[in-house]
């Protein structure tokens, strides 16, 4: 791939602020594996600690730091109160308990072995197949942080439909990645962009840009239809974004900077480059794809590799890159409904040419 210049980096937020989080990231725990309603389960409490601990922390954060963020830019600063903010943090944890319900349970579909550096949940001996029993105390613990810290909050319900809805899309969007295949046997004709855009619509968006974006929206008391209708818009180019941005990384990016080895090939995943290769391709290599596409052995995975390079798909990944990157941009600064446009360009230059 040669040589790259080291992309800029840029934090969502600062480090006195990223530490808070981590600090209310104790009390979260405490909330969910100390309530007194459960002590005569100390088995399972000392398990959810565990779950809690090892599933939840230690990626990047960056839905979680959104909120925050986002929250911050958002809100009147006469409102912005030490107890606000801690509020908008709890906030920030339910994202990533969403998330971190979502990595577990994804781990165990793709067969995946390392997760952010260490083994997935799934693949310690103590835990196996519970890891599904895991995921669903991961992502109940929302509803019980929801109900403490906001049933008297004007954005309980909203929050609430909110993250119900976001977690339907996302699973139906998982649904919709996984039938791309028939026994572990990829259906390349069904690979169209269109297809892909439905997937990363449903599976990435919704949860990792809007729920953020939105659930800070609704703190701070703006529930405007039509801000909301311009930010849906942005929002879910961002998500596309993202996710075409994880696909490369999935193939391309160093696993140490990443924290797991990539699988979409080995996978079979409708992922951007598939569909991308499968556009370019003569006969010729159309035949590789459905000779190696989606089997687990490193030499296809390798074949698989290979052609993409040949097709010059990290060529396209880069000019898709800037110019879906000023797009939004343009996009962000034409919001006309009072937005304040820093709340998505932060997240932009967060995410632009990040490699990990």
């Amino acid at each position: 791939m040669g040589t790259k210049s080291e992309p800029p980096k840029f934090s969502l937020v600062t480090k006195e602020e990223s530490d808070q989080f981590m600090t209310v990231f104790s009390d979260i725990v405490k909330d969910l594996s100390e309530d007194e309603e459960h002590s005569d389960m100390p088995e399972v409490n000392k398990r959810f600690a565990q779950i809690l601990k090892y599933n939840v922390p230690n990626g990047k954060k960056t839905r979680g730091l959104q909120v925050v963020a986002a929250y911050k830019l958002l809100e009147k600063p006469v409102n912005l109160t030490p107890a606000n903010i801690r509020l908008a943090n709890i906030m920030g944890w339910c994202v990533e308990l969403l998330q971190s319900f979502y990595l577990v349970t994804d781990d165990i579909v793709d067969r995946s072995e390392t997760r952010r550096g260490a083994p997935c949940w799934y693949k310690r001996e103590d835990v196996g197949l519970n890891a599904i029993n895991d995921a669903v105390l991961l992502e109940q613990g929302i509803y019980v942080l929801l109900k403490k810290y906001f049933s008297n909050h004007h954005c309980y319900v909203p929050t609430l439909e909110l993250f119900h809805d976001a977690t339907l899309k996302t699973t139906m969007g998982q649904i919709l990645d996984t039938i791309s295949s028939i026994n572990g046997k990829p259906k390349l004709e069904l690979y169209t962009m269109n297809r892909y855009n439905a997937i990363v619509k449903y599976k990435a968006a919704y949860y990792t840009i809007k729920l953020p974006i939105t659930s800070a929206m609704y703190m701070a008391n703006l529930y405007d239809t039509e801000m909301h209708r311009q930010a849906h818009t942005i929002v879910m180019e961002m998500g596309r974004f993202f996710q075409i941005q994880d696909d490369f990384l999935d193939c391309f990016g160093d696993p140490t900077r990443i924290g797991k080895s990539g699988t979409d090939i080995r996978e079979g995943k409708c992922t951007w480059l598939a569909v991308m290769a499968l556009q370019k391709a003569n006969s010729a290599q159309k035949k590789t794809m459905e000779e190696h596409y989606g089997k687990p052995d490193p030499e296809s995975v390798e074949k698989i590799r290979s052609l993409y390079e040949e097709l010059n798909l990290t060529n396209a990944y880069a000019m898709y890159q800037e110019e879906s990157f000023n797009m939004i941009h343009t996009q962000i600064q034409q919001m006309s409904r009072g937005l304040p446009p820093d709340v998505f360009l932060k997240l932009m230059r967060k995410l632009y040419k990040r490699d990990c």
